[in-house]
């Protein structure tokens, strides 16, 4: 019976001696990686960091030492901007389109990737082509029509003229990552869902959106983050101040202390501040979702 154990038993993998004799270490391997990835991290947060602790600096400061730390600190660039109400106007603003976008967005997408996953019907193909075709179009070269047509609408200086146009170019993505997780939903559990006796739309709505979450999730999160960096779109819409959004608020806040450096520092940080915030809350979020779409299948 000893014998019998002892040919059969194999080594593990996990236990298996290196030439030297020892035990190999399983993070030997994912050493190089993990020293890129710490400097691409640092890469990128050097420049966050800086810009932060420039904000506590005068602009004196900045040009005295611009790489030392503040000395001594100005609290006031962040609590003066804190204190604006334009700027949390500003930070209104971008929410509310942002939302209603990724509402919009996410609701119209959800209805025609059902449509392409799981009906068959005479040109479907085509059609979905023709959606694909949107990530080609680039936006600078429909600014000057789109520009006609919301001002023949009557939507300049309404923030329908930002959130319709932003749901429109958003459509393209969104289906083609829906479409592909909607297609792996088996169809036994569309029969299933039949013989209980609910239709398309009730199986659309009590089956596949609950199943469908991450990519729901990761749709969502990608068209808040669009929505809110967009900086182009509203400029052409809004010339009334009241609807600025913060992308527009940076530009005219740097054109209006252009000579304090400290303070244009502190805007932009406290304008990045939503956006990292909100990012390192859906990153999980986000990358399950690109995680399970890729995976499934």
């Amino acid at each position: 019976m000893t014998a019998t154990l002892g040919k059969s038993a194999k080594p593990s993998k996990l236990s298996k001696p290196s030439r030297s004799g020892k035990p190999a270490k399983p993070g030997r391997k994912s050493l190089p990686l993990h020293l890129i990835l710490g400097v691409v991290g640092a890469v990128m947060g050097l420049p966050l960091l800086y810009a932060a602790l420039s904000g506590f600096k005068s602009t004196d400061q900045l040009s005295r030492n611009p790489v030392g730390l503040p000395g001594p600190w100005v609290l006031s660039n962040y609590g003066d901007i804190l204190g604006s109400g334009d700027f949390w106007r500003l930070v209104g603003n971008s929410t509310l389109i942002a939302v209603a976008t990724t509402v919009l967005v996410v609701a119209v997408s959800a209805l025609a990737a059902f449509s392409f996953a799981r009906f068959a019907f005479r040109g479907r193909e085509l059609l979905f082509t023709l959606f694909t075709m949107g990530l080609m179009f680039p936006f600078a070269v429909a600014a000057l029509p789109l520009f006609l047509l919301l001002r023949s609408m009557g939507l300049l200086d309404n923030p329908l003229g930002v959130i319709l146009p932003q749901a429109a170019f958003g459509l393209p993505m969104t289906i083609i990552i829906l479409r592909g997780f909607f297609r792996e939903i088996p169809g036994e559990l569309e029969e299933a869902a039949t013989v209980d006796g609910c239709g398309p739309l009730g199986f659309f709505w009590r089956v596949l959106l609950p199943m469908a979450r991450p990519a729901l999730g990761t749709v969502s999160v990608l068209a808040v983050v669009t929505s809110w960096n967009n900086f182009f779109l509203p400029l052409l819409v809004f010339t009334d101040s009241t609807w600025w959004t913060l992308p527009i608020g940076v530009q005219q806040f740097q054109g209006q202390y252009s000579a304090d450096y400290a303070r244009v520092f502190a805007y932009l940080v406290l304008a990045m501040v939503p956006a990292l915030a909100f990012y390192s809350v859906a990153e999980r979020q986000l990358v399950g979702g690109l995680t399970a779409g890729a995976t499934k299948g």
